[in-house]
């Protein structure tokens, strides 16, 4: 009993891998927003018009143009399908079509998830302000009264489609970087949780279980409510590991605090390992007596597992002491009074032929309950 010592991490998860592997990827991710666009992406241009001249005319000023390749679409009824295959940087859409218009399906480009990005370049027969707003308003990014001199379609059609391209590798980056953050938000998690918890048990290890009574002694003393403290030990458990070894005992060690767990009723309470055998539970705003009902829940139901234990003085299976203590904090009072009331009352507990309750009322008195 009271062997109060500090328990070691012993799960399989290594807190630094963890960590390592999450800070990686976001490095990774940080770095491909630093990253230069591909210098050799070609700028994939397609024209949406009706008029055979105007593709010729078009296709013959692209040409001798590297890294520039040309796709032609005759019927706007065509046209998003022809989008959707070619996947273009570059969509060069005529105003007038027969059947669809172009501004209709500028605005269709722009209300499809797949388009809507891809830079449109309209091109209308004459220099009219009207009709320009329009394109704009529908979606356009440029516009251009065909035919255009070839210099200045080049330079337009290379513009455009460099800007999509890049905006298409940060959008990869920024995406990636936000799945890095979340992996790395989620290893955080867990190296908290690894931080906290026991490696044998899962239970809360000695130092949350500390940080956490702290915690909650400062409340209740401020609030002026009650406090209870459960200290649980394994009885005859060095004999338990004498007869049926190590390996077994770990197990034993398992079986109780998932039990000791399944027992807490309410989200403030909490199970920690507290040393080698032990176990204590926390249970701000419990009184008294609530503390001893649920002690003698939890004493039953490990019995109740029936593991067995030929070499226990207690029984012929598995049992546990617990001790108990209550109190209301005073202001600026040591949190260790409840610690030691507890321990008190567990020793009592094992006096008394183990597999049993004490419980104390008050800290500072030690009244039994």
């Amino acid at each position: 009993m009271g062997t109060h010592m500090e328990i070691e991490h012993t799960g399989a998860h290594d807190p630094r891998t963890v960590a390592d592997e999450a800070n990686a990827a976001l490095e990774a991710a940080r770095a491909a927003l630093d990253t230069p666009p591909a210098a050799d992406v070609p700028a994939m241009v397609l024209l949406v018009d009706d008029q055979a001249i105007v593709a010729e005319a078009v296709r013959q000023a692209l040409a001798g143009e590297d890294g520039i390749d040309f796709h032609y679409c005759a019927k706007a009824e065509e046209a998003m399908k022809a989008v959707i295959y070619t996947r273009p940087t570059v969509i060069l859409q005529d105003l007038v079509m027969p059947g669809v218009d172009g501004l209709t399906l500028v605005k269709a480009y722009r209300s499809t998830p797949a388009t809507r990005d891809v830079p449109i370049i309209v091109l209308s027969a004459k220099e009219e302000p009207v009709i320009k707003s329009a394109a704009f308003a529908a979606g356009a990014n440029d516009y251009l009264v065909k035919l255009p001199d070839r210099i200045e379609l080049v330079a337009r059609v290379r513009y455009h489609s460099r800007s999509f391209v890049n905006l298409l590798q940060r959008d990869e980056a920024y995406r990636a970087l936000r799945q890095s953050q979340q992996q790395l938000l989620e290893a955080n998690l867990e190296l908290r949780r690894l931080t906290h918890s026991d490696g044998l048990t899962g239970l809360s290890n000695r130092r949350y279980l500390d940080e956490y009574l702290a915690a909650e002694w400062r409340r209740c003393a401020r609030e002026q409510t009650q406090m209870s403290l459960l200290m649980i030990d394994v009885d005859n458990f060095k004999q338990y590991n004498d007869t049926y070894g190590h390996v077994a005992g770990d197990e034993v060690l398992k079986r109780i605090a998932a039990t000791v767990e399944g027992c807490l009723g309410r989200p403030g309470d909490i199970a920690a390992r507290y040393g080698g055998e032990e176990f204590l539970v926390a249970l701000p705003g419990t009184s008294a007596g609530g503390g001893k009902l649920l002690a003698e829940k939890i004493r039953r139901e490990i019995a109740a597992l029936a593991l067995p234990h030929r070499n226990s003085s207690a029984a012929q299976h598995v049992t546990v002491s617990i001790g108990g203590a209550t109190t209301v904090p005073a202001p600026g009072s040591a949190m260790t009074s409840l610690i030691e009331s507890a321990d008190r009352a567990l020793y009592e507990a094992k006096r008394r032929g183990r597999n049993c309750v004490v419980m104390h009322a008050d800290a500072a008195e030690n009244e039994e309950v």
